[in-house]
């Protein structure tokens, strides 16, 4: 039987329970750090961006099982890899070299986060102008609201937007610290990095959608 590898147990089943809270089918892809002793740990949350967590002990190869299971086998101290779920992995990662464009103190994403959280309680409670909207139409709408935009210095015509869904990964999956909290960009990929982990989403722009005017039906 294969084990999973990893030696990290306790960062594993932390970053796995909150996976699990948020979507008990969900998955997770292993990748070992070539060189490093270490293994990334990837998943997608329910709104759309990616997550990565790197813990001590190389797992067997690049793998794909689920979260659930994965935590199950950690929780009893097993050292067996779940079934493969290879299958089920159905997402581009953002390229392995990035580049940090600013910093911003932990402090200020929390109060972003904070906000969003407030907003849409108020929302919900009171509506909008006086009218009633559905959670679900609040919520989409604060994900995909522009909660940061970053002006790098060696590239002023081409601003950052940090989404509010990377802000909400950072800080649902507990990757904060007391320490600054990295933008950075890799590609078409936009990341916010923090001490335990980083949440990573294609640039806003790009998720837009553009009609075509040629095929009226798609």
């Amino acid at each position: 039987m294969t084990g999973h590898g990893l030696a990290g147990v306790a960062d594993a089943g932390a970053f796995l329970a909150r996976l699990v809270r948020l979507d008990p089918a969900t998955v997770v892809r292993l990748r070992p750090v070539p060189g490093a002793g270490r293994t990334a740990l990837w998943a997608r949350l329910p709104w759309g961006v990616l997550v990565v967590r790197t813990v001590a002990g190389v797992a067997p190869g690049d793998v794909t099982v689920a979260a659930g299971e994965l935590l199950a086998e950690l929780s009893a101290g097993g050292a067996a890899l779940p079934r493969r779920r290879d299958e089920l992995w159905r997402w581009p990662l953002p390229p392995l070299a990035s580049r940090a464009v600013e910093l911003l103190p932990a402090a200020d994403v929390r109060r972003i986060a904070a906000a969003a959280a407030g907003t849409l309680r108020e929302a919900a409670t009171h509506g909008v102008g006086g009218r009633a909207v559905g959670q679900r139409v609040l919520r989409d709408a604060l994900l995909d609201h522009v909660a940061v935009v970053v002006t790098p210095d060696d590239a002023p015509e081409a601003p950052v937007e940090v989404s509010q869904r990377l802000v909400q990964g950072l800080v649902r999956m507990g990757f904060l610290g007391d320490g600054d909290v990295q933008v950075r960009t890799a590609g078409r990929w936009v990341g916010l990095v923090g001490p335990y982990g980083a949440a990573w989403s294609r640039k806003v722009a790009e998720l837009a959608l553009t009609p075509t005017g040629d095929r009226p039906n798609g």
